[in-house]
C-alpha cells in the first residue's frame, strides 16, 4: 500500500455540522437585526472560515465595522453550541476504524479555530484521528486553501507528500490539496454538489464511506 495516512477535512466530510452552523449564524444575525439565512444559503457559504461566512451572510457591501461586530458575537456563540446537532456522517466511524485496522494513520484538518477542531475531533473520533489541525494564523497556520494545515499535519506525522491522501468535500479542499501537493479524493455527501466539485477540478469522487474505504485500501 503506497498510502500511509489519510488526512480528512472536517465539515462536510467526516462531520455534518451544517445545522449548528446555520443556527449559530442566524443567532448572530438576529442579535444585530439582520435577516436570517436558509440552510441552503449556509451550505453555500461555509468552507472558507468564519469571517467569510459572516461576510456572505451580511451581503456584499456590508460595513467592515458591522462584519467585525457580528463576527465577534458569532465565534464564542458557535464555540459554545457547536455540538448540539453535529454528528459524524453515517459510516464514517466505521470507515475510520477500518482504515486504522489496516495500519493507516489518520488526521483531521479544518478552517475552524484550532481549539474547536481539537475538541470536536476528540469528542467524535477518540482513538481514530491521531491529530487534528485548525486555523491558528498567529502561529503561521493559515486557513485553507493555503497548504499550511496539510503541511502541519503531514509534518507532525513525519510523512512525505506521496505518503498522504487528502479527503474533502469542497472546491476549497480541491485547491488546498493541489497547493499542498497531495492526492485528493472528493466526497459527494457533504456541502457541495458533484457538479461544483467537477467544475473545481476534482478528479476522484466517491459517493459513500464504503466506496472511499475500498478506494483507499486499494492504493
Amino acid at each position: 500500500m503506497s498510502i500511509k495516512a489519510v488526512i480528512f477535512d472536517m465539515d462536510g466530510t467526516v462531520l455534518d455540522t451544517l445545522e449548528d452552523l446555520k443556527n449559530a449564524t442566524n443567532a448572530a444575525m438576529k442579535a444585530f437585526g439582520h435577516p436570517t439565512l436558509t440552510l441552503e444559503q449556509v451550505r453555500r457559504y461555509v468552507g472558507n472560515g468564519s469571517r467569510r461566512l459572516i461576510e456572505q451572510a451580511l451581503g456584499e457591501g456590508a460595513d467592515a465595522a458591522e462584519i467585525e461586530r457580528v463576527l465577534a458575537w458569532y465565534v464564542p456563540w458557535y464555540d459554545a453550541h457547536c455540538c448540539v446537532l453535529t454528528r459524524p456522517y453515517p459510516g464514517i466511524p466505521e470507515l475510520m476504524e477500518k482504515l486504522k485496522a489496516a495500519g493507516l494513520r489518520q488526521a483531521i484538518v479544518s478552517n475552524k479555530p484550532d481549539a474547536i477542531v481539537r475538541a470536536l475531533a476528540a469528542d467524535f473520533f477518540p482513538g481514530l484521528a491521531e491529530l487534528s489541525v485548525g486555523e491558528r494564523e498567529s502561529e503561521g497556520v493559515r486557513r485553507k486553501p493555503w497548504p499550511d494545515m496539510l503541511d502541519a499535519a503531514r509534518h507532525a506525522l513525519g510523512l512525505r507528500r506521496e505518503d498522504c491522501l487528502f479527503v474533502g468535500d469542497s472546491e476549497v479542499d480541491v485547491r488546498t490539496a493541489a497547493n499542498a501537493g497531495l492526492r485528493c479524493v472528493s466526497v459527494t455527501w457533504g456541502f457541495r454538489s458533484r457538479e461544483t466539485l467537477l467544475a473545481a477540478g476534482a478528479e476522484t469522487l466517491v459517493d459513500t464511506p464504503e466506496e472511499l474505504a475500498a478506494l483507499v485500501l486499494g492504493f
